[in-house]
């Protein structure tokens, strides 16, 4: 309970809120606990979606297939963050994505209903709640204009530069690590991933980058090369 305490307090759905406070919460918003296993489906498309779910330990991708199935990930979901908001609160009858857990996970769903109605004793807490929603969703918002950042640059070259300069900018240095293995990376920026690969050779060649897995080192920020 510890665990899910500390999370909560850095989740930014319930910023501000500490304490006894969160029992008081999780009672109240009829929380649950599960455990999934590595690739198995936290949400499969289609599925009535009534609440939403905090990442506690491992991580989840959210997926969508097109009518030829191949799929695309929307993003990637870690500890402390929040998936499902947009869909829950949007009404959607059926979700249009599926959400895969990619490791062993652990994971917080809470009645979606339950953040919107308040409790019969009028929890103060709500409130506080749905003012840190409305927050949520347009950083999540913001989220969705950075990915398209990415996946609307003309070249694959163009999009990896996107996508690794802005990595780099929030680890704050020119090393770092990505949350993709390859097949990932370029489901994640809608590229073929041999094409991917074969550029990311280039781009190495050309002194623009180092790499070894999942760890990349950025060498000039010539973003026109």
């Amino acid at each position: 309970m510890e665990k899910i305490h500390a999370i909560m307090e850095n989740c930014r759905l319930f910023a501000g809120i500490h304490g006894s406070d969160i029992k008081t919460l999780l009672d109240c918003l009829s929380a649950k606990h599960r455990h999934f296993k590595k690739n198995s489906f936290i949400f499969t498309a289609g599925d009535a979606m009534d609440s939403i779910g905090l990442v506690l330990s491992g991580a989840a991708h959210i997926l969508r297939d097109d009518f030829w199935g191949k799929r695309t990930i929307v993003a990637r979901i870690e500890p402390g963050r929040l998936f499902g908001v947009a869909f829950v609160f949007a009404g959607i009858d059926k979700l249009p994505v599926g959400i895969m857990a990619v490791e062993n996970s652990e994971v917080l769903l809470i009645n979606s209903r339950r953040i919107l109605k308040p409790c019969s004793s009028a929890c103060s807490l709500h409130a506080h709640l749905i003012k840190n929603l409305m927050l949520l969703l347009a950083e999540n918002n913001i989220a969705l204009i950075q990915k398209l950042e990415y996946i609307t640059q003309p070249s694959t070259r163009k999009k990896l530069l996107a996508y690794l300069s802005e990595q780099a900018q929030l680890a704050g240095k020119s090393t770092f690590n990505i949350p993709f293995n390859r097949e990932e990376l370029a489901n994640f920026l809608s590229v073929e991933r041999s094409a991917m690969s074969a550029e990311l050779s280039k781009m190495k060649d050309d002194g623009l980058l180092l790499y070894k897995k999942n760890h990349f080192e950025l060498l000039k920020n010539d973003l026109d090369t």
